[in-house]
């Protein structure tokens, strides 16, 4: 049976449960390399400011190893956080037919991939755009140094059609790239024949004094300023100045604008702040509200799975242009809307014109759009190719 070696910085809960699966299958043999080593199933996450555990099993079901690191200053926020020195011989050791990599801005990461070039089939998972590319001297040294890095890669598991043309961009072949959506559990996020999450969000909604029969927006994620959160708000405000009955805002999340963030809001009886929820929660959150919001600006905005999350919960969305995911996922009048990430105006007279009746039909065309954005597609990709050697 083919063998594949991931190498990945620490568990993270949209790629553990693919990773499961491609265990479960049992058409290739899977062992995971995890170099960030100290922290396991625990994260710090530098803008939350706290370690984040994830309320999800992400080491059940597949084979893995956490390799030293050796790193004074470990992490994955800068190329010597992920210093490794038993990672090459320990891929030696499990004598894979191919090794999949999740970033290469790390010490150990590239060290391996030039080592393996050339004796095993290096692929390379990654979601990069050129969405916050601007042009100037030290774009065109990235770019340099990227074709070069790129050289090693023998295959690319791109996520849409932005990190395609990312990577043809950095001279990879149309023949070197495989399709592999960003995907989610779409399954955890569906309810069940009791409406469970339904149910759970109505009360959820009455506590919070939200009345369900008035259009309810909600927005998951970090409080930093590539989300935009404070740029919504103000569209928000904006539009509920003309609107009759006035919308709802839910605002899910913690992060460095966290304070500014409540000033601006203490008077605004239409909006509610909550505090980070975790993973087994999602499902009630998403469905607190009648639309999700992700109005980022990035830079990095790659993808955006809450998208992906919201969709499975049959609520359409609102995304900005520069969100990574709005050219795959969002039909514009069908399953949401995309805004110029730079305009107020076109944020605003969305947000002015949304209905409830509207708002549940686009809805449902969300959940039927999200199934084709799946783990099945993902592993079976990947499958199909090891399965060549």
């Amino acid at each position: 049976m083919k063998k594949l070696a991931i190498v990945t910085t620490h568990p993270i809960q949209y790629n553990a449960p693919w990773f499961r699966l491609l265990a479960e299958r049992k058409k290739i043999k899977l062992k995971v390399f995890y170099t960030w080593s100290q922290t396991k199933e625990s994260v710090k996450d530098r803008t939350f400011g706290k370690d984040i555990i994830w309320d999800l099993p992400l080491l059940e079901g597949y084979k893995y190893t956490f390799v030293e690191n050796v790193s004074k200053n470990p992490g994955s926020h800068h190329f010597f956080g992920i210093d490794c020195p038993t990672l090459i011989s320990e891929i030696t050791d499990y004598q894979a037919d191919a090794i999949l990599f999740f970033g290469w801005k790390f010490k150990s990461h590239l060290k391996a991939m030039r080592h393996f070039s050339g004796k095993i089939p290096i692929w390379f998972r990654g979601d990069s755009t050129l969405l916050d590319e601007v042009s100037g001297f030290k774009s065109k040294i990235r770019r340099m140094v990227l074709k070069k890095v790129y050289r090693y890669v023998d295959k690319a598991f791109y996520v849409g059609k932005a990190s395609k043309a990312y990577f043809l961009k950095h001279h990879l072949k149309e023949g070197q790239l495989i399709y592999a959506p960003h995907a989610i559990d779409n399954n955890r996020f569906r309810d069940d024949d009791f409406k469970k999450y339904k149910l759970q969000a109505k009360k959820w909604q009455s506590e919070l004094r939200i009345d369900n029969t008035c259009v309810a927006i909600v927005f998951a994620g970090k409080f930093e300023s590539k989300k935009q959160p404070i740029f919504l708000i103000k569209a928000f405000m904006e539009a509920n100045k003309e609107r009759k009955n006035p919308l709802k805002l839910l605002m899910v999340g913690n992060g460095p604008q966290e304070a500014e963030i409540i000033h601006i809001i203490e008077s605004d009886v239409n909006i509610k702040l909550l505090p980070f929820q975790n993973q087994t929660q999602m499902p009630v959150v998403y469905r607190l509200g009648d639309v999700f919001c992700l109005p980022s600006k990035g830079p990095g905005e790659t993808w955006g799975l809450a998208v992906n999350e919201a969709m499975a919960c049959g609520n359409p969305v609102i995304v900005s242009s520069k969100v990574g995911c709005a050219e795959d996922l969002v039909r514009s009048g069908s399953n949401g809307y995309v805004f110029n990430y730079e305009s107020n105006q076109e944020l605003v007279s969305c947000l002015k014109s949304l209905s409830k009746d509207g708002l549940k039909n686009m809805g449902e065309q969300a959940t039927r759009d999200i199934q084709g954005y799946n783990f099945q597609i993902i592993v079976a990709a990947i499958e199909t190719e090891l399965l060549k050697l």
